[in-house]
Parts: C-alpha cells; structure tokens; sequence
C-alpha cells in the first residue's frame, strides 16, 4: 500500500483560507474582533467576581474593552443585529460579558440614573425573593446565581450604598461560590443556613441605611 507524498499531493499543503476576497477576509477579521473583545471581557468579569484583579484595574480594563467593543460591533451589526445573535451563532457561553455590555459601564461605575426609587425596591425584592427560595428549600444554582448577580448589580449603581455597607463583602462571596458550580448543582443545607442569616443580616443593614438617609 502507497501513501501520498508531498511529491504527489501537493494540494495537501495548501494554505486552507476561509475568504476568497479582501472584502471577505475583512469580515472574518471583523468577528475576530468582536470574538476576542466578547471573551476578554467575560474572563475580566469572573476575575471580578472572584477577587483576583483590583477594582481601579478592572474599571480601567472594562471602560476600554466596552469602547472596543462599540467600535468592533458597528463592523458587523449589518449581519448581526443584537450581540446575542453573534453568541448564539458561535455558541459562545459569556452571560457576564452579554451583561456588562448591556449595562454599557463597568459594574464599579454606579449610576442611580434618577431612579433611586426603583432600585430601592429592586433591592428589597431580590433579597425578600433570595429569602423565601431558602425558606422553600430551594438550593439548585441555577435558581439561585441570577437573583444573587441581579442583587449585586442593582446595589453598585446606588450611591445610596456606601463601601462598607455589610452586602459589599458578602453577597461576592456567595456569587463566587455559585459561580463554581454547574448549572444543576445544589449548595448544601448548612450552605443554606448561611446563606439565610448572611441575607438576613444585608436586609437588616439595608433598611438601616435607608432610615438614617431619610
């Protein structure tokens, strides 16, 4: 049995090119873009969530990759309207950098908006709402992750919620935890227990602030 050869098949080492034209490989080149900036991104939130980058690094590194990203996006938004056709095309798994460019600013950058109202009881729904699942016995990540990452973000747009406001240290750490976990994974019960006091105690601080800032 013969095999071929460089000599025989010199096809075999052709360059493989997904374009075949300037125009095409601009596109390519184009979703290369908005590809690199989309997962940076996303790697950049987890390593928020999880304590490994300062927090001016971060907004540094955010403020410049959103504004990347802006600029890459007008490149492609002819063939792909919203962001989330592009992930879902690709199959791209980046939920904290879908979510970040939909808020369009680093989480660290707070912004009440003039809906302070709002966001006060967006707050007290979601710790109320995080509350009752542990009371029901709901432990399953996926039940859980949302609210707790929804909480964490409604509560650094508010300049209501000073530094060392009581959730600030605790909810990234039970986000981190989840973070971890697979989609259907469960916290354990004694989790659960935590989990309930150290919400309990940010409802309690929370409503605290809010009396002495009335």
């Amino acid at each position: 049995m013969s095999f071929p050869t460089s000599s025989n098949k010199p096809e075999m080492y052709e360059e493989v090119r997904l374009w075949k034209n300037p125009r095409e490989r601009e596109r390519y080149d184009n979703m290369a873009d908005v590809f690199s900036i989309i997962t940076t991104l996303q790697a950049l939130e987890k390593a928020y969530i999880k304590d490994v980058v300062e927090v001016a690094e971060y907004t540094k590194n955010c403020e410049k990759l959103l504004a990347k990203y802006t600029a890459a996006f007008r490149q492609i938004e002819s063939e792909f309207p919203r962001i989330e056709d592009f992930v879902h095309k690709y199959k791209l798994d980046c939920p904290a950098a879908i979510l970040r460019i939909r808020e369009g600013r680093p989480i660290t950058v707070r912004d009440d908006r003039g809906n302070m109202g709002k966001a006060i009881a967006e707050t007290v729904s979601l710790l109320i709402n995080l509350m009752d699942k542990l009371k029901l016995n709901i432990r399953a990540n996926d039940m859980l992750q949302t609210d707790v990452r929804e909480l964490l973000d409604v509560i650094n747009r508010m300049n209501l919620i000073p530094a060392n406001y009581v959730g600030r240290e605790k909810l990234p750490k039970w986000l981190n935890i989840l973070t971890n976990m697979n989609a259907a994974d469960e916290i354990t019960d004694e989790q659960a227990r935590q989990f309930q006091m150290d919400l309990e105690i940010c409802y309690t601080d929370f409503n605290r602030l809010l009396s002495s800032n009335g």
